[in-house]
């Protein structure tokens, strides 16, 4: 993977931690460097430079993408919400065929059905809190504590298929808070958001690491149940009106275009 490619994947990575409903590990699955990531994350060290190499552009992407995209993500899902998310799932649903296949390369056992079950099960209760706020920490005089967290829930969803971190933060209450501090460039609520994230997705990759290097075929199956979950709670339902319909041209788009790249990335 050339910089170019890496650093604009890295960009369509970072709509996962701001859009609604949408997951980074997802995302990155799409891509067909959901388990790549994993594992440079957590073995930095063990091929440092190719590590480097690899996740530097992503990373850098990541990063420029949330500084741009912030707002604009929050206006197309405030405004246009039917249509991106149907774009949304058709980029998820056409990654299904190769998922399935790159689980299935070892072998298959009706074992791994059941951590499938899992987390299908738990994206969708995710879906039936989507209307739902928690608040388990007030949005009001944030101090360090709750910032660290809503850093280390963006990592989280970030590196977990299917879990959307703005979901979480919705439910908290804070999903406001954060897409401001990104889109004003906070840096006092920013740095220890940063610090959150970081610890999140060094501690999660290399659980999820060691988990495909121990149980490939059990993680694999996992990783598809939070894939195919993911679509439950974006899914905006249907009718016969015009942006409807120019959701389901988008879902055709999106359904071709992940096809095709989920094609591209197993061949090389």
């Amino acid at each position: 993977m050339d910089f170019l490619t890496g650093f604009l994947k890295g960009m369509a990575l970072s709509i996962g931690a701001i859009a609604p409903g949408v997951s980074g590990g997802t995302l990155a699955v799409i891509f067909g460097i959901y388990e790549r990531i994993t594992e440079a994350i957590a073995h930095v060290f063990r091929n440092f430079k190719n590590n480097v190499v690899f996740f530097f552009p992503i990373a850098l992407g990541g990063g420029f993408g949330i500084l741009i995209f912030s707002r604009l993500i929050n206006y197309l899902f405030t405004d246009y919400n039917i249509e991106v998310k149907y774009l949304f799932i058709g980029l998820i649903i056409g990654t299904f065929p190769s998922l399935f296949k790159q689980a299935n390369k070892r072998e298959f056992k009706y074992t791994y059905l059941i951590p499938f079950i899992i987390t299908l099960g738990i994206t969708i209760i995710f879906a039936f809190l989507d209307n739902e706020v928690i608040n388990i920490i007030p949005s009001h005089n944030q101090g360090m504590l709750q910032l660290l967290i809503y850093g280390s829930i963006i990592g989280f969803g970030t590196i977990i298929p299917g879990i959307s971190a703005s979901f979480i933060l919705m439910y908290m209450g804070a999903y406001e808070l954060v897409l401001d501090s990104i889109a004003n460039i906070n840096i006092a609520n920013l740095v220890p958001m940063g610090i959150g994230f970081v610890f999140s997705i060094i501690i999660f990759a290399k659980l999820i690491s060691m988990l495909f290097e121990k149980a490939y075929g059990y993680t694999n199956y996992a990783v598809l149940g939070f894939a195919i979950g993911s679509v439950i709670p974006i899914f905006p339902g249907f009718n016969f009106s015009l942006r409807y319909l120019i959701g389901l041209i988008l879902f055709i788009i999106g359904l071709y275009v992940s096809a095709y790249l989920s094609r591209y990335e197993r061949a090389k």
